[in-house]
């Protein structure tokens, strides 16, 4: 998933398949937090193709955006980071490649 994949104004109730996705990426969330924040990480950068500007979401600010969507079915407008420092955010498929290479890494072991 990335987080623009989800319709948050819509105001539908998410089906469960969008239901398994969003405890997915929790989930997902969670390990690429625990992988990346120790390295200075702060969280993840999403395009967005709307406005067509880059968004940062700081790792708690991703988690209570997802809560949200998964149990209210939509997403509040939040503030976005403060001043971010680019190289401190990484995309979500970033994440996926870095967690992945670790298992990989873990693995061979």
């Amino acid at each position: 998933m990335a987080l623009g994949d989800h319709d948050a104004d819509d105001g539908r109730p998410i089906g469960d398949e969008e239901r398994a996705e969003l405890l997915a990426d929790l989930t997902d969330l969670a390990v690429y937090q625990a992988l990346l924040e120790p390295r200075g990480i702060r969280g993840i950068v999403v395009d967005c193709a709307d406005c067509g500007e880059c968004h940062y979401h700081d790792w708690e600010l991703l988690r209570a955006s997802l809560e949200q969507l998964l149990h209210d079915g939509r997403m509040r407008p939040h503030e976005p980071a403060f001043d971010p420092n680019p190289s401190d955010y990484v995309t979500w498929e970033y994440c996926r490649g870095y967690a992945d290479g670790m298992t990989e890494r873990e693995s061979t072991r």
